[in-house]
């Protein structure tokens, strides 16, 4: 098909959870297929923060959601890994 931009809320665990560490680790866990565009952190509320992830994703490849998904779950620290927006480029 062609190229989805994507952006992801990652929500932590606690507010003891280091984000700016977080955000640092999560280029290097991008699989095939999925461009990393950048991070930033924004408040939810009472002091809780989330890492807000934007992506270009290659949809032409099987599967490659699921494995992009599974890998942003594997972070240490990470309780919830949302779609927010996606849009076809």
């Amino acid at each position: 098909m062609g190229e989805i931009a994507a952006r992801y809320d990652l929500m932590p665990e606690s507010t003891d959870v280091p984000l700016d560490g977080l955000s640092k680790k999560i280029p290097g866990i991008i699989p095939k297929g999925v461009k990393f565009l950048g991070t930033k952190i924004e408040p939810v509320a009472f002091g809780l923060k989330k890492i807000v992830l934007d992506l270009i994703i290659d949809d032409s490849i099987d599967g490659v959601g699921t494995v992009l998904e599974d890998a942003l779950r594997s972070l240490n620290g990470i309780e919830n890994v949302e779609c927010v927006s996606s849009a076809l480029l």
